[in-house]
């Protein structure tokens, strides 16, 4: 019974990833022959259905691009970029809808070697950089047992010095894996979806208003009151804005 129970499973499973397959196949079609609302409406039928993948939030992100709608469409580069940071296609698309914002936010200069520690973080996602931290291990076991079964001093020197250099890069690995899941998991964004929203000193419509923001702009979520989140911009300028007027990544 248990059996039978499993193999309907699979084969339910096999029928709706066929299915997605196919809704997928055709909202690139019409992505083809220009008709962008109904390409964005199967492809959000997919994530309705719980897929997700680079390649759905990456075409979604040119849908909305073509219909110039540029909020939801730098949204779903950042959703693409989440999943592979090392897509240059959807980098390169991302940076195309960012020239299209109103607001053109300068970034607060980071040290050298903050920006190169982050740079090599965001070269592969945590999944990869977890996989290469299992593969400096394990090499490191293989030629560790290899070296006591060396048959001369030279080789055992040989395998003594890159088993260790395995180990280090396995756990150089494995520290990056870490940053990567910390600056995914632990850091709140959001993209502002509002053609235009005053940003407050308090979480108050009656404050007074210390700048204003429009469509696409990228902020960071600090904190939460009712129905405000306050916020943050990559210059460092702080303030309050209506829940509402931002979608989270």
């Amino acid at each position: 019974m248990k059996t039978l129970i499993n193999s309907i499973f699979l084969i339910i499973t096999a029928i709706a990833f066929g299915q997605e397959s196919e809704l997928f196949i055709n909202a690139n079609a019409k992505y083809s022959e220009g008709k962008y609302k109904e390409a964005i409406t199967d492809y959000r039928a997919i994530l309705d259905n719980g897929q997700e993948s680079v390649a759905l939030y990456y075409n979604l992100g040119n849908g909305y691009y073509k219909l110039n709608e540029i909020g939801p469409s730098i949204y779903y580069y950042e959703k693409a970029l989440k999943l592979d940071p090392s897509d240059e296609d959807v980098a390169n698309n991302l940076k195309f809808a960012q020239r299209a914002t109103v607001d053109q936010i300068e970034v607060l200069p980071e040290g050298i070697v903050k920006r190169t520690v982050k740079k090599i973080t965001n070269t592969f996602g945590f999944d990869t950089w977890a996989w290469l931290s299992v593969f400096g291990v394990l090499v490191f076991v293989i030629l560790f047992i290899v070296y006591y079964t060396a048959g001369n001093s030279v080789q055992k020197r040989l395998f003594f010095l890159t088993s260790w250099l395995s180990l280090i890069f396995g756990l150089i690995a494995l520290g990056f894996a870490f940053k990567q899941y910390n600056l995914v998991n632990n850091s709140r964004y959001a993209i502002l979806f509002a053609q235009e929203a005053n940003i407050k000193s308090e979480p108050s419509l009656g404050s007074e208003i210390v700048f204003t923001l429009h469509e696409g702009t990228k902020v960071a979520v600090l904190e939460e009151s009712r129905d405000w989140n306050k916020i943050r911009l990559a210059d460092g300028k702080i303030g309050w804005i209506p829940k509402q007027d931002l979608k989270e990544l």
